[in-house]
């Protein structure tokens, strides 16, 4: 199979997928993945229904994935001869929108995930004098990445990115003390220094 990034909003396809999307015989992906590449789907689009039976699609099928398949995306279900095309993240338009450098930045998902780990990760990134790049989950975003900076004595931007590429994109920079709230679930965050 072929996974695609669709990259994080419209308008986020690069040439490479645009040209495997356009040449596939079948199509899967979420609705909104399949949403974001439509202008390029020339056969059958279908939904994923299960993430976990990817395997069993057919070899030649093109699986759409938001974002870059390989950062918290479908690129982990990708077995050996398996082709993965990057896709612009939100990493990538994050970093553009705040003028942060990808040097220094560690990048932290908890979306979908038990945000425990995610909180251990933030912690010693910080430590390491890190700026972050952060994929929140519903109990570990601004207000709970401020406590952390606030509880370490460190001072920083908050900043939050949401709903990427769509002209009601928003972006938004805060404090530690202020620290700014999404409107929207889908968003991305970053601590800088």
């Amino acid at each position: 199979m072929i996974i695609v990034g669709v990259g994080v909003g419209p308008k986020m396809l690069t040439q490479e997928a645009i040209e495997a999307i356009s040449n596939a015989p079948v199509v899967y992906g979420s609705k909104r993945s399949i949403e974001l590449a439509q202008d390029f789907i020339k056969c059958e689009s279908q939904p994923i229904k299960s993430f976990k039976n990817l395997h069993l699609l057919p070899k030649d099928a093109v699986i759409l994935s938001t974002g870059d398949p390989m950062f918290s995306g479908l690129g982990k279900f990708a077995a050996e001869g398996d082709r993965v095309i990057t896709g612009i993240s939100s990493i990538q338009a994050a970093c553009a929108k705040f003028h942060v450098g990808l040097s220094n930045l560690a990048m932290i998902t908890a979306h979908g995930r038990d945000p425990a780990p995610a909180k251990e990760e933030l912690i010693r990134e910080l430590k390491l004098g890190k700026n972050i790049f952060l994929l929140p989950a519903d109990e570990f975003g601004p207000r709970e990445v401020a406590v952390v900076l606030k509880e370490m004595g460190i001072e920083a931007k908050i900043c939050i990115y949401e709903d990427i590429g769509y002209p009601y994109e928003r972006a938004v920079v805060g404090s530690v003390d202020n620290p700014p709230l999404n409107e929207s679930d889908m968003y991305c965050l970053m601590v800088t220094r």
